[in-house]
């Protein structure tokens, strides 16, 4: 099958995109960067599209919370053409501020009819933004933007991390479905104490997935570890051939690439 063609979203305070766009290039895979007013205007035009990226960034300023304002835009205009384009096997990505709006669009955990979404990320624990690199664990290869990955040194810049479920019953299910996808560890594989874990999220979760595995978030940013020179301990450790963040995007171009 031909490469797959990736829709790197863009709305007012977005500011990932172009290394995100930079990660799917590098692979081949032709990508655009498209504002959400076209996508609002004409809705059809996701259906162009095998891969859609929510970037990180600052979507309209985190005003109200962290992604609530994208998130109840996509799910206005655009939630009956997000649900089919998830249900027809594509692939969804949320970086950062993008997690927290597929959190808050029930395109990641389906939303409860009464209280809305069943988990947030609410402030770190910290009470301040952190922006540190972090040491990450593969949990499962249930996503398959995770196949063959079993770590992975990011960075991270937001200041709501905190991966909060609503009720214990949704974390054990969460479990039990294997949706945790990431979790923050120390450099020995460990459960971390802060900053190991940058904002305080439950069971130290980083990533989560859909119950698909095709729809996937995380709060690191790996379009920010594409080039091996962005690893801040590169002249130490010595030159690797990639950076770690790589392999996430190269397994998404790949998903479409199956016999």
């Amino acid at each position: 099958m031909a490469l797959p063609r990736v829709l790197v979203l863009r709305c007012p305070g977005t500011n990932c995109d172009t290394e995100t766009k930079f990660a799917f290039t590098k692979l081949g895979a032709p990508t655009d960067l498209v504002h959400l007013y076209y996508l609002q205007k004409d809705p059809q035009l996701l259906h162009k599209y095998q891969i859609l990226v929510l970037p990180g960034g600052f979507s309209y300023g985190d005003d109200v919370a962290a992604g609530k304002i994208l998130a109840n835009q996509l799910i206005t205009y655009l939630g009956d053409e997000l649900k089919f384009f998830r249900d027809q096997e594509k692939l969804i990505l949320g970086i950062c501020n993008g997690f927290q709006t597929l959190l808050k669009t029930g395109l990641l955990l389906q939303n409860d009819v009464e209280d809305g979404p069943l988990a947030t990320l609410a402030p770190n624990q910290s009470g301040k933004f952190e922006a540190r690199w972090v040491n990450l664990r593969v949990v499962n290869q249930k996503s398959p933007f995770l196949t063959k990955i079993d770590q992975l040194y990011l960075p991270v810049a937001h200041g709501e991390g905190n991966f909060i479920c609503r009720k214990e019953w949704i974390l054990r299910g969460l479990k039990q479905t294997s949706q945790i996808a990431l979790q923050y560890v120390d450099s020995d594989g460990r459960a971390p104490l802060y900053p190991g874990n940058p904002n305080g999220s439950q069971e130290d979760i980083a990533g989560i997935c859909d119950i698909t595995g095709r729809v996937f978030g995380l709060m690191p940013h790996p379009e920010r570890h594409i080039l091996p020179t962005q690893n801040p301990h590169w002249t130490r450790l010595g030159l690797k051939n990639e950076g770690d963040g790589l392999a996430i995007f190269r397994n998404a171009v790949d998903f479409f690439r199956k016999d």
